[in-house]
């Protein structure tokens, strides 16, 4: 017994001593946030002062000072997040994640974003330059001479934080555009479908904004049989590239000017919809300089305050959604493979060889390649295949030509402008030099003056183009170049409308006669409407009551199919009992309620019973699309052909297609959540979820990582949750919300005291911080804090070593 004892005791110890070393650790990896730093880099002192929320104020006697605290106070809240973008921007994930990311460098080399990157800081502005190289500096001064430990992550995934570069920045300015931009991926879904449908089917399930005409009057099906086209061109790309044109990415903006107001000065809201995360993707920060006064959320990776308000505007974005990007069949020459079709005859791919190191495995070598037009994406992921035809001798490549990649920076340019802004006119002006990802920006200055300008380089196509870039398009055919770009002053804007208020909601931001295209794929209208409804609904407003409106959860798009679902039959017992929950329903989506959840397992349902026998189930559970614009076409027609199930010899109606779905729908509640249809509530299956690189995918880690919480609303209300209707690859869950407001801010420019803002997870991204989560609750409950009067709780000075 004595030796079981001993061994008792030993193990106490051990648990003693691991639990210290824990305690230990976890001490050091915070960042230190009081006394004097002795430090590389600044020209003079530097004041860090941190508030109770962890919202750092940068006191500094120069602006480049004030770049270099910030790239020092995201690299001490925020070093794994500043790495994770490094990796993704230069395709370099399989290196720290093993051979299940190996597909997706694959991608990103052949993308070339960092080839990108390079040229674009060698060509960037002496101004640009500045604030970068101080920003960089910054980051590796923490790195270099400031942390004590690792963040965990590193630790897990035996990794060391490598020196930040300025080219780290420009890649990670081309994904974020890449996050927002999906035309692509369009392009791509209407040339695997006119490989099954006819091109009038396919604009039924791919339908124009309301009261437009599809756009291309040419037969494109047509071309891709005669070219031989088949679906596997470009597939590898589709499987392996970074989510990108997520529907239901989006954003709301609004801008009322003090005649509308309650302090008689302009008021602005904005809200930008973009994947949820952990840390969240903004970084709340206060900076003071010379010449600078500005606050807001900032971008760990990039200097600036992205979105915000200095002493004498506020501004807010939302996603333009332009078609910027064009894919082209590249036809390779039969008996050399190096070269391929081009108007004057046949020329050289360029080549650049890539390494990929994979974690655990042997280098990875790749050639990728490049046409006149741009990169070739289908040389990404594993080719059984090859493109098109055998392996060895493939009849076509695909390249996409992308202002994102143009070698001509711009956009930090312009937020440098934007920071330094003192009326809208300057802020105007200042947007002409912003390239991607295009944006609508809301402006209002404390002169009471407002404006709009969609900001971002839009192609022209030529008048003889009868694909307006909605197919990929023969690559050797000079009518489907680019013509240039339309003038930065052309772009969709207006100041001071009579109206007295300005909104955008990814809607269509210019009106009909608006003489160029940027796109033809706005999102439905729905937001916008409701935007409208509330901002008319009275005649003056303040702060709270754009509070209201940035917690509303009324769909209108639910309302619109919510007839059809009310007169639908069932002969399952709850049938009767789920019919009273709708009964009052009016598309208000509360998270508490039943009514939201039947009738999004309806329409899901519904929606994959209609579409899916057409387009094939592996388009399908590729599609990346709701439908809902379709569904809405294919019920109000009672659009029997679409109705039918083409996999069964019957032929199903409308109404027989409505009643099982709500059969299903209520199969698999009940399954989900009991027999007590009262007690069924939505926010129990639409999950916020934000997700963290990688350990999300890590079962065991995931939920310390990973941050939930229920919400309300869905994909067309103005507290946007977008509902995901494909189970998480992970988990198999379905509805939930990886989409949504990212950020909250409302400005007032009466008196910058009252501005408010929120983001969705916390300041810091070291797990041991009480900051790890600290706003998820109040960004579930539509909370904010302020947006500058943080009161000083810890003081950090920098001092220049000498």
């Amino acid at each position: 017994m004595k030796w079981l004892r001993r061994l008792a005791a030993w193990v106490a110890v051990l648990v003693v001593l691991v639990a210290a070393a824990g305690w230990f650790y976890a001490g050091r990896v915070l960042p230190q946030t009081d006394g004097t730093l002795s430090i590389a880099g600044p020209h003079a002192e530097i004041r860090i002062e941190r508030d109770g929320l962890g919202i750092p104020t940068i006191k500094a006697a120069s602006i480049d000072d004030a770049m270099f605290g910030l790239g020092f106070v995201h690299a001490q809240d925020r070093l794994w997040q500043l790495e994770t973008h490094r990796r993704i921007g230069s395709g370099r994930l399989a290196e720290a994640f093993g051979e299940a990311a190996l597909d997706n460098d694959k991608f990103l080399r052949a993308l070339g974003v960092k080839r990108t990157a390079a040229v674009q800081w060698a060509n960037a502005s002496p101004d640009a330059k500045a604030v970068i190289t101080a920003y960089t500096a910054g980051i590796n001064a923490y790195v270099n001479g400031a942390m004590k430990a690792r963040p965990p992550e590193f630790v897990v995934l035996g990794l060391q934080p490598e020196p930040w570069t300025p080219q780290d920045s420009m890649a990670w300015l081309t994904m974020m555009a890449w996050d927002l931009g999906g035309n692509w991926t369009s392009e791509m879904l209407r040339m695997r479908l006119a490989l099954r449908l006819p091109v009038n089917r396919i604009d039924e399930l791919m339908p124009p904004y309301p009261g437009d005409k599809p756009l291309i009057g040419t037969d494109y099906a047509a071309l891709f049989r005669e070219l031989k086209v088949d679906a596997r061109l470009g597939q590898q790309a589709l499987n392996f590239a970074p989510e990108s044109g997520v529907e239901g990415i989006g954003s709301n903006n609004w801008v009322l000017n003090g005649s509308h107001s309650d302090t008689g000065h302009p008021l602005l809201a904005n809200d930008p919809h973009l994947k949820l995360s952990v840390p969240a993707l903004w970084y709340f920060v206060r900076i003071e300089a010379p010449g600078l006064k500005v606050a807001g959320a900032s971008m760990p990776a990039l200097p600036g305050v992205v979105l915000g308000q200095n002493e004498n505007v506020a501004w807010g974005f939302t996603n333009t959604g332009p078609d910027v990007q064009d894919l082209y069949i590249e036809r390779i020459k039969p008996d050399d493979p190096t070269q391929y079709q081009t108007p004057e005859g046949w020329a050289r791919f360029d080549t650049f060889d890539e390494v990929i190191k994979v974690k655990g495995k042997p280098d990875v070598t790749m050639t990728a390649r490049a046409t006149r037009h741009g990169p070739v994406i289908s040389d990404a992921g594993r080719v059984a295949e090859g493109v098109i035809g055998p392996a060895l001798k493939p009849t076509y490549a695909l390249a996409m030509r992308w202002t994102a990649l143009d070698p001509d920076p711009g956009t930090l340019d312009a937020t440098i402008g934007f920071n330094r802004a003192k009326s809208v006119a300057e802020f105007i002006a200042a947007s002409a030099k912003y390239v991607a990802p295009m944006q609508n920006m809301v402006v209002a200055d404390r002169a009471g003056h407002i404006g709009e300008v969609s900001a971002g380089r839009v192609p022209l196509r030529k008048a003889e183009n009868d694909l307006r870039g909605q197919v990929p398009s023969p690559g050797w055919d000079a009518r489907y170049d680019w013509a240039g770009s339309l003038d930065a002053t052309l772009t969709p804007r207006e100041v001071d409308p009579a109206r007295g208020w300005i909104a955008t909601a990814n809607q269509r931001i210019h009106p009909a006669d608006y003489p160029h295209y940027i796109t033809n794929e706005w999102a439905a209208p729905y937001r916008m409407q409701r935007i409208e409804q509330m901002l008319t609904a009275k005649p003056t407003h303040s702060l709270d009551s754009l509070h209201e409106m940035q917690a509303d959860v009324l769909s209108l798009a639910t309302r619109r199919l919510l007839p059809f679902l009310k007169k639908a039959k069932s002969p399952r017992p709850l049938a009767a009992a789920a019919q009273a929950e709708l009964a009052n329903f009016d598309g208000t989506m509360d998270a508490d309620r039943a009514a939201p959840l039947i009738f999004w397992a309806w329409a899901r349902n519904l929606t994959q019973s209609v579409f899916a026998d057409e387009i094939g189930e592996a388009l399908w559970a590729r599609a990346g699309r709701s439908f809902r614009d379709a569904l809405e076409g294919v019920l109000e027609r009672n659009d029997g052909w679409w109705c039918d199930d083409k996999t069964t010899v019957a032929v199903e109606t409308c109404e027989q297609q409505i009643d099982a779905a709500f059969t299903q729908a209520l199969d698999e509640l009940q399954a989900a959540q009991g027999d007590d249809v009262p007690a069924w509530q939505w926010g129990r299956a639409h999950i916020a979820r934000s997700e963290h690189r990688p350990f999300s995918h890590v079962k065991r880690l995931a939920k310390w990582f990973e941050l939930r919480t229920p919400v309300g609303g869905d994909t067309y209300t103005l507290n946007v949750s977008r509902v995901s209707l494909s189970p998480d690859r992970t988990t198999g869950e379905l509805y939930l919300d990886e989409h949504g407001p990212s950020l909250r801010a409302l400005y007032d420019l009466a008196d910058l005291s009252k501005s408010r803002f929120m983001h969705s997870s916390g300041q810091s991204g070291i797990l041991f911080s009480p900051l790890y989560r600290s706003f998820v609750e109040h960004w579930a409950k539509v909370e904010y804090v302020p947006v500058w009067s943080g009161v000083a709780q810890h003081t950090l000075v920098l001092s220049p070593a000498r």
